[in-house]
Formats: structure tokens, C-alpha cells, sequence
């Protein structure tokens, strides 16, 4: 007779074939079993403060591992305060494993205390939506996996009764199914676009979140550099292209200001690349800003095109770096943008978001980049601050600027970083925060001190929700319920056990940034600035 184990142990031990070491979240009676499963099958069990940051939290050691991230939430109001991060991930395509505990299917037909249909919650946030049963575990469990993590990656809910988390199963798991192979594309819409890039005298590309899932970034460098082709990026593929290289034009998707500079250019475009787009993460300005029958244009996505944000002249569903490789196959260059605009595009965006205040948030960002490392991890929350800094913040590598870029969720860059830390301990990890977001999670404060973590959380201090406040002015409406107290933030990280600074200068950041990265706990920065600072920045 085979061996057996719980089913919950079944489950524990595909995610850790998936490459999961660290799962998040808080723990209730009814996930003591999946707990104590992870645990012994090598995936640590992490105490989160709130479900919400702990999914974050999962997400910022996703982009370290790319391993499917882990939340594990209690039944009830336990599993519901991770809705927003489930469906953060589904629109930020965060392949995010949630593990719900539950009762067992004939108690809950007479026990109601906690007791809702958790599956009905998640359905709609989610790839898929599982109730564990034994007999299936190993099955619902590579499921669960393979949705998660191929196509278009996204969160997957799973149900985990209490007594079936117990239930002895066969320990031998059947070999999880084999991964589809990427697929290029062919035929005459190949040798149309073929034909397209050959004579293109103004390409551009756009590149989105689905090729840096698909680790495209060394393809796109160089179908770059072969074609002389500028790369513009969503804020989430930042870096995808390093964006000191002369063909990075930057990231785009809030900033009006950025706009009028990107829109023009595209649009002057001969042949538009998309490669990976999705247009999610974009404001309403960019809906639809070229005709097809106009311009060609090549989308190149993981699943059919159903946002109807923007057409393509040609659609492939292919895989990002096989079709840049059958489009470019023998082809010669050719002279590309011959009056200079790339280099004059790069000069206008740099002149549109200077650098050189004395202070502001954007002073606030420039000392930032200038005096920490290069390959320096940053997060960024939800906010005026975020759009400015996803337009002057340079990253080097993907996934090396952590946000939410579709659904702009509150409150994530401070767990996204703790995340980040403790999955690249030996990398700077450095965190952009509103003061209202970073009130929404200070007590995360209390995790990282608990894992001796070491990430710098630089705090924007104006006491108000200052985008808000600016499209209130903008529509001559009145200052409502947008200002609050200034309060002490350097305080909290002392109180938490970290370092914490408050600072009103450029010098003083400096010095503030240089302690903290010799420092040997985590540092709160306060940096103040006045209200309406990012009138006419972003």
C-alpha cells in the first residue's frame, strides 16, 4: 500500500515544486492545517499585519523568485480583506495563489457564524476558483499552478475545508502537465509584417507587463537596437529596456503632461509595436490615438484583444520574444527617425519633468536616484507622487519599479517593499509613499522590524490627498475632504524599532539616504513638502 499524506500537504508540495518558498497572511482555526502543511513541505509562513498588505507582500517576492505568489486568509473576514489584492493582481496579472480556509460543505448547511460563499467573492477577481476536494487534491493543486502561471497570469481562489486540509491522500502525484511551447507566428500576415518592418522608417514600440512575463527583455533590446526602434513602456514594464539606453523614451499611462509629448510621436509613427501591451495601465487619453487603416500596427499579446482600448492592423496571439524573432529573421536595417525626433523627444521629457528645484517632490525624487545604488528596488504607492516618479525614475531592469499599475490600489508600495527586501536581502530596497497610503499600512512597520528587514520607506509629507486636491482646483471645485493632520512619521518608524528622519532639503535627504543604507534596521524618511507641490509636475 502507497504511502499517504493530508491533503493539504499535497497541495503544499506542488506549490513548492512551483518554486514557492514564503507565503503570507494571518492565520485562523481553519488554515492550521495548510499552515502547519506549507511549513513542513519548505514554504515559510510569514504573520502579516493585514491580508491585504500580506498579498503585496507575496507579490514583491513574486518579481524576485517569479514563482506564483501564496496569501493564505482565514474564513470570512479574514479571506475578504485580501479582495482587493486578488484583484489588484487579475488586473496587474500577478499569478497569486490564495488559499482560503472554510467550513466542510454539510456544516455550513446549518452553521452560519463567518460562513458566506467565499467562492461567489472571488470568482470574478480570479482565473479560476477551486474548492479543495481529497480525492483531487494533487490535481486541483497543478491546476491551480498551470492558470495561474501560463497565458496571462493572474490570482487562482482555493477553497480549503477544514477536515479535507486532513484527509489522508496517496503521497505519489501524478507529473504535473507538461508547458506549452511559446508560439511564433506564420503564414502571409507574417510576410505582410515582415514587409511592414522592413520599410518602416518611423517604428515604435510599446511594451507592456506581458513580455516582461514572458522574460522578452533581452529580445526587445535587441529588435531595438537591430531596427532602430525608440521603446516606449507601461509604468509595470519599466526597465524592461534600460532607460539610459538612447532608444528608451520612458514609461507612460497618468501623466497628461507626458502626453502631450509621447501621443504626438506615436502618432507620427509609419509602423506601432505592440508588444506585450497591455493598455490596462493606461489613463483614457490613450484610447484608440491611431487608426489602423492609417498607420500599421502589430499587437502582439497574450490573448485576443477584447479592451478594445486600441486595434491592431495585424494581431498576433504569440509569444513576445519568438514573433520579435520571426519578424526581424534576415532582415537589414534601415535608417530609422533620420531627422533626429528620438533624441529630440528625449530632450523634450527631460525638460518637461526637470530636476532642478531646490526642494518638491520632484527634487524629493531626483536626490533619491542620484544618491542610492543603481540596482536599487523601488515600490511606489498610489498618487501624485507615483506619476511623477514613474516618469523620472530611471530603472535599469524589469521588475526593478514595483506598483499598482492597473487597479492604483492605496497603500501597496510599503508591503511590496518589505516583500522585495526580504527576497533580495542583499539588493537596496527603497519605498515612495503618500502620507495618507502610508497611514493605511504603518503597522506593517511591525513586520518588517520582525524580519529584521532594512528597506528604506521615503514618505511624502504634504498632510492631504494631493492628486485629489489637484483635480479638485482643476475643476474650480472646492478644498473638501482632501487635507488632514501633519503627523509625525519619522516618529512611527522609531516607535516600530526602525530609524526614522524628518527631512525639508535636498542635503539633508542625502544624509538621511546615506544612513539609512548603512543602517542596521529599516528607516522611516519623512520628506515635507508643500501642498500643491505637483501643480503643473505630472
Amino acid at each position: 500500500m502507497s504511502d499517504t499524506i493530508r491533503a493539504a500537504d499535497a497541495l503544499a508540495r506542488r506549490l513548492y515544486a512551483a518554486g514557492c518558498r514564503t507565503a503570507f497572511g494571518m492565520p485562523g482555526g481553519e488554515v492550521l492545517t495548510l499552515i502547519d502543511a506549507l511549513e513542513k513541505a519548505g514554504i515559510r509562513f510569514i504573520l502579516a499585519k493585514h491580508e491585504n498588505a500580506a498579498g503585496f507582500m507575496a507579490e514583491g517576492v513574486h518579481h524576485r523568485d517569479l514563482a506564483p505568489a501564496i496569501l493564505v486568509g482565514t474564513i470570512g473576514p479574514g479571506t475578504l480583506n485580501g479582495v482587493n489584492t486578488v484583484a489588484n493582481a487579475l488586473q496587474d496579472q500577478v499569478p497569486l495563489i490564495v488559499l482560503a480556509g472554510c467550513l466542510d460543505a454539510d456544516e455550513a448547511q446549518s452553521y452560519t457564524h463567518q460562513v458566506l460563499d467565499q467562492a461567489a467573492v472571488f470568482r470574478p477577481i480570479t482565473k479560476a476558483s477551486f474548492t479543495l476536494n481529497a480525492g483531487a487534491s494533487h490535481l486541483i493543486a497543478d491546476k491551480a499552478v498551470a492558470i495561474a502561471t501560463e497565458g496571462r497570469m493572474g490570482p487562482v481562489h482555493i477553497d480549503v475545508p477544514i477536515s479535507v486540509a486532513d484527509a489522508q491522500v496517496c503521497a505519489d502525484a501524478p507529473a504535473p502537465r507538461a508547458k506549452a511551447t511559446p508560439r511564433a507566428p506564420s503564414g502571409a500576415d507574417l510576410v505582410t509584417a515582415r514587409g511592414w518592418l522592413e520599410t518602416a522608417q518611423r517604428p515604435v514600440m510599446i511594451v507592456g507587463v506581458d513580455a516582461l512575463h514572458q522574460k522578452a527583455h533581452k529580445t526587445i533590446q535587441e529588435f531595438a537596437e537591430d531596427h532602430g526602434i525608440p521603446v516606449i513602456t507601461t509604468y509595470k514594464a519599466k526597465g524592461v529596456l534600460p532607460e539610459d539606453h538612447a532608444l528608451a523614451l520612458g514609461g507612460a499611462g497618468l501623466s497628461p503632461l507626458a502626453d502631450t509629448l509621447l501621443l504626438p510621436f506615436v502618432q507620427s509613427a509609419d509602423l506601432i509595436l505592440c508588444v506585450g501591451y497591455d493598455p490596462i495601465e493606461m489613463r483614457p487619453g490613450w484610447r484608440n490615438i491611431w487608426d489602423p487603416a492609417q498607420q500599421n500596427v502589430i499587437d502582439i499579446a497574450a490573448q485576443p484583444n477584447h479592451h478594445y482600448m486600441h486595434q491592431g492592423t495585424l494581431n498576433f496571439v504569440t509569444d513576445c520574444a519568438a514573433t520579435l524573432r520571426a519578424l526581424s529573421d534576415g532582415l537589414d536595417p534601415c535608417e530609422t527617425w533620420p531627422a533626429g525626433e528620438v533624441y529630440q523627444l528625449k530632450s523634450a521629457m527631460a525638460a518637461a519633468f526637470h530636476r532642478n528645484d531646490d526642494w518638491g517632490p520632484a527634487a524629493v525624487i531626483d536626490t533619491c536616484r542620484k544618491v542610492l545604488p543603481r540596482d536599487t528596488l523601488a515600490s511606489a504607492d498610489s498618487g501624485a507622487h507615483r506619476i511623477l516618479l514613474s516618469q523620472m525614475w530611471e530603472c535599469y531592469a524589469p521588475r526593478d519599479l514595483m506598483q499598482s499599475s492597473a487597479l492604483c490600489t492605496m497603500g501597496c508600495a510599503v508591503p511590496l517593499a518589505i516583500g522585495a527586501k526580504l527576497a533580495a536581502p542583499d539588493r537596496p530596497v527603497v519605498s515612495f509613499s503618500g502620507d495618507a497610503g502610508f497611514l493605511m499600512v504603518a503597522g506593517e512597520l511591525a513586520t518588517a522590524a520582525e524580519l529584521n528587514l532594512t528597506p528604506i520607506f521615503v514618505v511624502f509629507v504634504d498632510a492631504s490627498l494631493a492628486l485629489i486636491g489637484k483635480k479638485q482646483r482643476e475643476r474650480q471645485l472646492a478644498n473638501t475632504g482632501v487635507d488632514f493632520a501633519m503627523h509625525n512619521f519619522a516618529a512611527m518608524g522609531l516607535a516600530f524599532g526602525g530609524d526614522g528622519v524628518t527631512v525639508h532639503s535636498r542635503a539633508a535627504l542625502q544624509e538621511a539616504l546615506e544612513a539609512a543604507l548603512r543602517a542596521p534596521t529599516f528607516t522611516v524618511i519623512a520628506a515635507v513638502i508643500d501642498r500643491g507641490a505637483y501643480d503643473g509636475r505630472i
